[in-house]
C-alpha cells in the first residue's frame, strides 16, 4: 500500500496523506479541520489548488497541529524556510500577536505575490519579513547578530530537502530553550520506508529526496538537544522542541 503513495508528479498531492483511506482523511478534514480553519486560509488554500505544484501547499491537517503548536509557545518571532503561496505563512500570520514578527524566506517572491492579496486582506501583511534569498546566507545573515541568536519561538521548514540538515544546525542556534522547529515532508510519500529498488526508476526524484529524508530522520533522531515528535500528518512532519 505504501507504493501505491508514491505519485507520478513530485508536486502532485498525495490526497489522503500517508492514511489508507482516503474516506478517513476526508473524514478527519470535514470534521475536525475544516470546520476550525480559518476564511482567509481556505481562501488561499482553494487558490493554491489551481497551481501546477500544488502538492507543495502545507497539508491543512498539518497547519491546524502548528497553529497548535504556536499557542502553546506563545510564539511572537518566527522563521519560515519555504513560503511557495504562503498558506502556512498566512497561518503563522494570524496564530501570533498582531506585534508579532514573522522572518519569511524564498528563493522566490513570485509565488508568494498569489497569496499576498489575501494575507494583506486578512490585516496580517505587517507581520511578515519576505526576503527573496537562499535560505543558508539568509539563516547566517541572522546568526550574525548576536540579539538574534536564542531569541525566536518557532520555525517551520519546507524547502529544498537537500539543505534539511545545515538549516537544522542554523535553526537550533537561532530558537530559544523551548522553542520549536517543524520540517515537513520527513515521509516524503512513504518512500523513506521502502528499499530503494523498490522506487519506480521513472521516478527518480523520489529516491533522490529520500535519502535526504532519510538522512535528516536518523540525525533528529540522534539530536540531544532536542525532544522530537513525527507525525504522520499530510507528508509527514516532524516536531523538534529545542531543550537546551
Amino acid at each position: 500500500m505504501v507504493k501505491d503513495l508514491v505519485t507520478k508528479n513530485p508536486f502532485q498531492k498525495v490526497s489522503n496523506g500517508l492514511l489508507q483511506s482516503d474516506d478517513l482523511y476526508q473524514y478527519i478534514l470535514e470534521t475536525s479541520v475544516y470546520p476550525r480553519e480559518a476564511e482567509p486560509l481556505k481562501e488561499l488554500r482553494e487558490i493554491t489548488a489551481s497551481h501546477p505544484k500544488a502538492g507543495m501547499c502545507t497539508a491543512p491537517d498539518a497547519g491546524q497541529l502548528m497553529s497548535m503548536l504556536l499557542n502553546l509557545v506563545n510564539a511572537k518571532r518566527t522563521i519560515e524556510v519555504g513560503v511557495f503561496t504562503g498558506y502556512s505563512l498566512l497561518l503563522t500570520a494570524l496564530s501570533i500577536p498582531q506585534d508579532g514578527k514573522i522572518v519569511a524566506i524564498d528563493i522566490s517572491r513570485e509565488d508568494y505575490e498569489i497569496g499576498l492579496p489575501i494575507i494583506r486582506k486578512a490585516g496580517v501583511a505587517h507581520k511578515i519579513d519576505f526576503t527573496e534569498s537562499e535560505a543558508l546566507p539568509a539563516l547566517d545573515q541572522l546568526l550574525e547578530n548576536p540579539q538574534n541568536v536564542g531569541s525566536f519561538d518557532f520555525a517551520f521548514v519546507d524547502a529544498d530537502k537537500v539543505n534539511y540538515c545545515n538549516y537544522h544546525e542554523r535553526l537550533i542556534k537561532l530558537l530559544r530553550v523551548g522553542g520549536i522547529v517543524v520540517y515537513d515532508n520527513t515521509l516524503w510519500g512513504g518512500t523513506v520506508a521502502m528499499p530503494a529498488d523498490a522506487i519506480n526508476p521513472e521516478e527518480p526524484w523520489n529516491l533522490h529526496y529520500r535519502e535526504y529524508m532519510i538522512k535528516l530522520n536518523k540525525l533528529l533522531a540522534a539530536d540531544p538537544r532536542v525532544q522530537i515528535s513525527h507525525a504522520p500528518l499530510g507528508d509527514g512532519i516532524t516536531i523538534c522542541r529545542r531543550l537546551y
